[in-house]
């Protein structure tokens, strides 16, 4: 049999909130109980996801979690992005809930997958659409290969403190011989995750740090979403460009 559809059921602890985040998403709600228990469904296209509510629940105690394949990551993480500007005037970027940027995962055959972490603590982990293309290419330098790693612990483990760790031990042996595009793009997830761990003082210093680094035009053309990236961080620390 082909054809099947699969609608993930996620906690949550009000499922009002979860209407009001995933409208921003461009989300329409398409089913809502009250009783005998909360329950919600929502869709956006072709996605779609139902929430039901518990009393008393923690969402950053939850294990809710579910893999959304797309086409185009970056084009669902700008749409995505789009509602949260257009509502918050900035990216949601550290907290619940929250979004990360479209990265490549090594633990995901190299292919650009981001994470949505909504007001019920569900992560909505969204990757490539098998056979789409867009795998990144292998990692080659020192820095790189820290940055793969310290990903796969932040975005996909939720790890922030160990990911910083290994961020900066590399950084401290590399910062002078790393390319310039390495340095930017471990600098932009370093000020990520001091974000996430409510450590402005780190994110200000990685984002300085970013700025400060010498690119040509074509390197500033590679680096146009990280570029993008420093800009969201800079918003939120409130740090001008």
């Amino acid at each position: 049999m082909a054809n099947e559809i699969t609608v993930p059921l996620l906690p949550c602890g009000s499922i009002d909130e979860i209407v009001e985040f995933y409208t921003m998403l461009g989300f329409t709600r398409t089913y809502h109980q009250v009783r005998p228990n909360p329950c919600v469904g929502l869709q956006r296209e072709d996605l779609q996801l139902q929430f039901f509510g518990m009393p008393d629940f923690r969402p950053e105690d939850s294990y809710g979690s579910c893999v959304v394949l797309v086409p185009d990551t970056k084009q669902l993480f700008e749409a995505f992005a789009a509602g949260m500007r257009a509502v918050h005037g900035k990216l949601l970027i550290s907290g619940i809930p929250r979004m990360t940027r479209p990265r490549k995962r090594k633990n995901a055959d190299n292919h650009s997958g981001f994470t949505v972490i909504d007001p019920g603590g569900n992560w909505i982990r969204i990757f490539s659409s098998p056979g789409m293309g867009g795998a990144g290419a292998p990692t080659v330098g020192m820095l790189a290969r820290a940055l793969d790693n310290a990903v796969v612990l932040g975005d996909s483990k939720g790890d922030n403190q160990q990911a910083a760790k290994i961020l900066d031990a590399t950084l401290a042996r590399e910062r002078d011989r790393a390319p310039a595009a390495e340095l930017v793009e471990a600098l932009a997830y370093r000020a990520e995750l001091a974000m996430r761990t409510d450590d402005t003082t780190a994110a200000v210093d990685a984002l300085t740090r970013a700025r400060a680094v010498p690119i040509t035009e074509a390197e500033r053309s590679e680096l146009a979403a990280h570029l993008a990236g420093l800009e969201d961080l800079e918003a939120v620390v409130g740090l001008a460009p």
